[in-house]
């Protein structure tokens, strides 16, 4: 389970920090398929947010098959489906995704040193 934080200041709106922090979570294994979320008014009540914002957040998710709701049962990290790509599609996958990435960093004046070392944190805290 994770435990989710707000950061008013950031200048991302509040439910695009919780579908982040699920995302993340997700990639980072401290949410694995099947795992049950916290209820929509839980969250909420947690983090002092108005329901529909986490309503929000968990819909898009599951509209990206993120999540999954199950009626009366709760929300779940959806299982992972295997996404198989040819090895130059790959690669060209991965550098797509560290350009967007080092261009959304950049927005907030964080350099390669501060991208490098948060990643190498960020692995090291996984291993």
């Amino acid at each position: 389970m994770i435990t989710f934080s707000l950061d008013p200041k950031s200048g991302v709106p509040i439910y695009r920090q919780i579908q982040d922090q699920v995302r993340y979570g997700i990639a980072s294994g401290r949410l694995r398929p099947g795992e049950q979320l916290p209820t929509v008014r839980a969250l909420a009540v947690d983090l002092a947010v108005n329901p529909n914002t986490v309503i929000k957040a968990y819909t898009e998710l599951e509209r990206q098959g993120v999540l999954t709701t199950e009626q009366g049962s709760g929300t779940f990290v959806a299982p992972l489906p295997a996404v198989v790509l040819a090895p130059e599609d790959r690669q060209a996958k991965l550098r797509a995704l560290c350009a967007e990435f080092l261009g959304q960093v950049a927005q907030y004046g964080f350099g390669p040193d501060d991208v490098l070392r948060a990643v190498r944190k960020l692995l090291a805290e996984k291993s």
